[in-house]
């Protein structure tokens, strides 16, 4: 054997077996040590801010915010707005204090995304990339339903951010119903060993899509008896046996996005007016019947909607609507060419969104004007039951599902803000829907939801007020015309604190922007 051949039999050799050893790479690249946030302080003060406590209250400042370690331990009003500060009022700093001067600006508390998948069903897309982006716009805590990179991946990331080794959002992990036996339960009996399992294995809570009613019925129960939470995707391969009251009389404690609960409000039909040539693989056809489904439901203010709502309530159950995830359907080219794509979107996730009858969330094959009429009638409709559950009683929560249907990780949220206002909720309301109900939601509320002395030091500072305009909370900022009419943006929010650790938002997103610059060019070469 010549020389040259036996080399590259051996290159070869050296290559399959070095590959052989390599581990599988990661569908979701893991994050990295925290190079960004300071603190926790032993004492921060925060001066001469205007702070909404996510309680309904209205704002209130000019205030001075003690915080020691991860905890509020005072609020101390310094005066009144228009007139200087009251001096005598402050509280003094101490040798050692960490004091920000953050006059004129509002702090809310942080922000709780009730539907947060770490990268989606998109591979590759790293977990660094999507905790930049969701602390950036003040996203604090984040229920994380399904953990499709795997119940122990998510794990290692909720315990690397508790412990503040990694720059994350809270991570509140719920596992999908079944994931990882690898075949499907039968039975009573294995639903219930399947929940102790997962269980004992450090979940905080259960992701339903569907199953016959006997099976949820024993793994609602068991969840109760384990203290975990329940979540429920009404997917319509079963909404028809098991819509959201029948689950929610059986026990779960949070539906989401809004499958089931126009089914339940039927009244002159069973199942839903499918098109005969339907196809539920299909996208376009799932998508667009789903368009028209809230019309198929009882009228606003009937007797069965009002038996419904308030059954519903009556219940506890909490409604995590996640209005911006299907935002496109009523209007495609507005989120397909929203402005923060250019530096924010990742060209694997801008290759994902592209029509493709592969990828869960790209059904545009046909999409055109009667779709969108369609799906605006059916927002109408839907924002008018969310407004008069919320008027009732009912909890709304916000959450993004980003990572889908044109949505980024971050901006879908405060899209989400933007959307419960257009539903009819009071700016108030909405923060309170992203705040304390969201904590109350997930049982978290002795400890985050509000800015109240003794919880913890989970913040958000805005220069602007956003309870005028949320869009102030973008990434990208607002758009304006400036005293020297030019136009410009606002800086979007200036810091996330989380656990007491102060991030300049500003700078995460700069990094974010890096890593899609330096995507696009490993994208560009042949």
């Amino acid at each position: 054997m010549p020389a040259f051949t036996r080399l590259c039999h051996l290159l070869l050799l050296c290559l399959s077996v070095s590959l052989a050893a390599a581990p599988a790479p990661e569908r979701t690249p893991s994050a990295t040590e925290r190079q960004q946030g300071d603190g926790p302080y032993k004492r921060l003060i925060l001066r001469g801010v205007t702070y909404i406590s996510g309680e309904g209250a209205p704002p209130v400042g000019p205030v001075d915010m003690v915080i020691e370690k991860d905890r509020i331990t005072d609020i101390v009003t310094v005066g009144n707005p228009g007139v200087p500060v009251l001096t005598e009022n402050r509280p003094q700093a101490q040798p050692g204090d960490k004091e920000m001067d953050l006059t004129g600006m509002y702090v809310l508390p942080g922000f709780i995304d009730m539907h947060g998948h770490i990268g989606g069903s998109a591979n590759g897309i790293p977990a660094d990339y999507v905790f930049k982006l969701w602390l950036a716009h003040g996203i604090t805590t984040v229920r994380e339903p399904g953990s499709f990179n795997g119940l122990a991946w998510t794990l290692r990331h909720a315990k690397a951010s508790e412990q503040n080794l990694i720059v994350a959002p809270r991570i509140v992990p719920y596992v999908g119903f079944g994931q990882g036996l690898g075949k499907p339960i039968f039975s009573a009996e294995q639903a219930r060993d399947w929940v102790k399992d997962v269980k004992k294995a450090g979940a905080a809570g259960i992701k339903f899509f569907g199953a016959p009613p006997a099976i949820i019925a024993a793994a609602l129960d068991e969840a109760k008896k384990q203290q975990l939470g329940t979540m429920m995707h009404h997917a319509q391969l079963n909404v028809m046996s098991t819509n959201v009251l029948d689950s929610a009389r059986m026990g779960l404690t949070s539906m989401e996005h809004w499958y089931g609960l126009p089914e339940a409000l039927f009244t002159g039909q069973t199942i839903q007016n499918y098109p005969l040539n339907y196809n539920y693989q299909n996208e376009q056809d799932r998508f667009s019947a789903a368009g028209e489904l809230w019309k198929q439901a009882a009228e606003p203010g009937s007797e069965k909607w009002n038996a419904v709502r308030d059954e519903l309530i009556q219940l506890n159950l909490t409604i995590n609507p996640t209005l911006t995830i299907y935002e496109a359907s009523r209007d495609a080219e507005a989120q397909r060419n929203a402005p923060w794509h250019q530096d924010y979107t990742l060209p694997t996730l801008t290759n994902f969104f592209k029509p493709n009858r592969y990828a869960h969330g790209s059904y545009w094959f046909d999409w055109g004007t009667e779709q969108e009429v369609a799906w605006r009638e059916n927002y109408r409709l839907w924002f008018r039951f969310l407004n008069d559950f919320k008027n009732h009683g009912g909890r709304i929560t916000a959450g993004s599902d980003a990572g889908y249907i044109y949505k980024i990780y971050g901006f879908a949220y405060i899209q989400e803000l933007e959307l419960l206002r257009e539903a009819g909720f009071h700016p108030l309301e909405v923060i309170q829907a992203a705040t304390r109900n969201g904590a109350e939601a997930l049982g978290m509320e002795q400890d985050i939801g509000s800015l109240l002395p003794g919880k913890k030091a989970d913040l958000v500072v805005v220069a602007e007020n956003p309870l005028a305009n949320f869009k102030v909370l973008f990434g990208t900022g607002h758009y304006r015309l400036n005293a020297n009419n030019e136009p410009e943006r606002s800086k979007g929010v200036r810091y996330t604190v989380k656990d007491g650790i102060v991030y300049d938002a500003q700078q995460l997103l700069a990094e974010v922007r890096q890593m899609v610059r330096h995507a696009k060019a490993q994208t560009s070469k042949p």
